[in-house]
């Protein structure tokens, strides 16, 4: 299991999902993407984006504004 970091700060939906979707295609089933955003609505939209593709969501956590979100890479 590799884990990969995407920097999403300063962006605003839906472009953290779209970016996140296009980092998963290049991950092996296992890896992990760390994606950090400060989109309000980023936990919502990567809690939703997962339940859709069958992604693990397995962190969401908030630290100075910046969301860390974690995803697991199931399909």
């Amino acid at each position: 299991m590799a884990r990969h970091i995407l920097d999403a700060k300063g962006l605003l939906c839906p472009l953290p999902v779209l970016r996140a979707r296009k980092a998963l295609k290049n991950l092996s089933v296992g890896d992990v993407l760390a994606v950090e955003a400060t989109d309000p609505a980023a936990p919502r939209d990567f809690a939703a984006f997962c339940e859709t593709t069958g992604n693990r969501l397995t962190a969401s956590t908030r630290d100075d504004g910046v969301h860390l979100l974690e995803i697991e890479r199931l399909t």
